[in-house]
């Protein structure tokens, strides 16, 4: 059970007694495993599968996606063999970060790292299974860091059909789809839309809002729709998949458009990309006293504390945002608690950007155009295409001048409220207006400031040069 020693299962120990034990190899509960672990605390590192060492974002998250998005921009040759010497890559790049991930660990003296499935048989103690051995795990701290997984939707056929992937099986696929359907309109969807599309695959998403990405403004959401649509993916919004069925090699997908009327398309290949849910079911919560909501996600105060004060939850597993980044800061929080001043909490956290990796990339931080009418408060509002900006050539250098910004400042305060890129380099621009952001500075400061040239980031001079008192 243990991956640290080639015993055999019989020399295998039946209990381990820890300062702390990780159920799950995600950001947050690995960084603190090791951070402790060379603080000399004995740490019982809890994965379910030699797969996923290190966690989500390494071996089925952030790392391939992006990898192959990457890929997909730059890799010349056929469709198939360029998809599949993509699909190599990535591979191989995710093994190399598991094993890093796993040694990072392992080389700690202190660290013990379990392959097996662990579940609460009280408050303080686990029992973790691998085929036919079980260690009773014993620890001072405990932290879930289970990560979430992907949404099925209750469609006739959809769960049966031969052709369903979610996000994890399609990445894990050495082969191109020809033709795929996407069932979503959020991030995910999106993404991988934009990705296959990009590799020669036929795409046609679905999604049952008015428009993709409901997150964002309206004149976002278009521009989104219109990259997506002429780089050959096919989106029809306001539909509603009323039924799958296979059909020999692919499977037949129907659905009713905004008249009623019913449609089909033809796959070999449809991904479910309906967001992911908290992956708590089998851990025994409700008999130790750790309450989860209606989503079955863990509940935790500002600490990250469960209702048990010495069981944490960090990660996707506790219902935050669904980024790794977060689950960095998760790990700083609970590292705070357990040996700091405790001061450090969920509360700090302001101006968390996030990206989406279509191309060119959606990136935002802060608040919608529409989030901040809500307010009620005075707003000044600019927004941009990129390929009006004459000051900002680095789009037309890369040869990708698409896409929109937009900037939302508080009229009285002149403090950024939002932005929105979607645009080259989006992701990395984003990050310098939520330092500022979370600094206070102003719209006029960050207008009036010195990027170099050419860069994306000097866009941020002509983005908020063109502020205007918002209408209506």
């Amino acid at each position: 059970m243990t991956t640290r020693a080639p015993e055999t299962s019989s020399a295998l120990p039946t209990e381990l007694d820890v300062d702390l034990a990780v159920i799950g190899f995600g950001k947050g509960g690995k960084t603190l495993a090791a951070a402790l672990g060379r603080r000399g605390q004995r740490v019982a590192m809890i994965e379910q599968s030699d797969q996923m060492y290190g966690g989500t974002c390494i071996n089925i998250g952030c790392v391939p996606t992006k990898a192959l998005v990457y890929d997909a921009e730059t890799l010349s040759g056929p469709g198939p063999g360029r998809y599949q010497q993509a699909a190599r890559r990535t591979a191989d790049l995710t093994a190399l970060l598991r094993g890093k991930n796993f040694s990072m660990l392992d080389t700690l003296d202190a660290v013990t790292v379990i392959t097996g499935t662990a579940r609460f048989t009280d408050p303080h103690t686990l029992t973790v299974r691998a085929g036919g051995d079980t260690l009773r795990v014993t620890a001072r701290t405990i932290v879930i860091n289970t990560g979430a997984d992907p949404v099925l939707p209750s469609v006739p056929g959809l769960r049966d059909s031969l052709h369903l992937v979610t996000s994890t099986q399609l990445l894990a696929r050495p082969q191109r789809p020809d033709d795929l359907v996407v069932i979503g309109g959020g991030y995910v969807a999106v993404e991988f839309a934009s990705m296959h599309a990009a590799f020669g695959t036929r795409v046609t998403l679905l999604e049952r809002g008015p428009r993709i990405l409901r997150s964002e403004d309206d004149d976002i959401a278009a521009t989104a729709t219109e990259i997506l649509t002429t780089a050959g993916v096919t989106v029809h919004t306001s539909v509603v998949v009323t039924d799958v069925k296979d059909d020999h090699a692919a499977s037949v997908v129907t659905f009713a458009d905004p008249a009623g009327v019913e449609r089909t398309v033809r796959a070999d290949t449809v991904l479910a990309a309906l967001g992911r849910r908290p992956h708590t079911a089998d851990l025994g919560l409700d008999a130790v006293g750790i309450q989860t909501d209606a989503n079955g996600a863990v509940i935790v105060d500002e600490h990250l504390r469960t209702t048990q004060p010495h069981v944490y939850a960090v990660g996707d597993v506790n219902g935050g945002p669904q980024f790794t980044y977060i689950s960095l800061d998760d790990y700083r929080i609970v590292l705070d608690d357990l040996t700091g001043a405790g001061r450090r909490t969920t509360t700090d956290r302001r101006a968390v950007a996030f990206a989406l990796f279509m191309t060119p990339p959606l990136a935002r931080v802060g608040l919608t155009e529409t989030e901040a009418r809500a307010t009620g408060r005075p707003l000044r509002i600019a927004t941009r295409n990129v390929a009006d900006m004459a000051t900002v050539p680095r789009a037309r250098i890369v040869h990708d001048p698409r896409g929109v910004m937009k900037a939302v400042v508080d009229a009285e305060t002149d403090q950024v409220l939002g932005v929105t890129m979607l645009s080259h380099d989006s992701h990395e621009t984003i990050n310098t207006v939520a330092l500022a952001m979370r600094h206070g500075i102003t719209a006029s400061r960050l207008r009036d400031e010195i990027y170099t040239h050419p860069s994306m980031t000097e866009a941020l001079n002509d983005l908020f040069a063109n502020l205007h008192p918002a209408e209506g």
